[in-house]
């Protein structure tokens, strides 16, 4: 029984380091880029959204806010659709080669919609 509820913690570690380690910014640069392209597909809700975006070359997994993060952004329902076109600033994933990134400011039809007000 010991080993089993200790197999089990293990493996409950390592899961929660995965989580970790991808909803935090470390998979990132550190360095922001901006990309323009119209959203294809989009997926809503918790821990984060997230839009397939298609610029003029490539296709992006961009991650959004939080539900309450886009709210407190200013993000109304709709705003974020397919076919809508958007230009997002944020982090790259350190491997560019993923085409994933995570969005600190959108911006739709001219309007600023601020995720993370504090980041630079």
């Amino acid at each position: 029984m010991l080993k089993r509820t200790f197999f089990f913690t293990l493996i409950s570690f390592v899961l929660a380091s995965f989580a970790a380690a991808h909803h935090g910014w470390r998979w990132t640069t550190g360095n922001n880029i901006e990309l323009t392209g119209i959203i294809v597909e989009l997926k809503l809700g918790n821990p984060h959204g997230e839009l397939t975006v298609k610029s003029e070359d490539d296709i992006w997994t961009v991650e959004v806010g939080q539900p309450y993060r886009n709210d407190r952004a200013g993000l109304m329902p709709g705003d974020l659709a397919k076919d809508v076109e958007v230009k997002i600033e944020g982090e790259p994933s350190a491997d560019i080669e993923q085409k994933l990134m995570k969005a600190e400011r959108i911006w739709i039809d001219g309007v600023l919609y601020d995720l993370y007000p504090n980041r630079d």
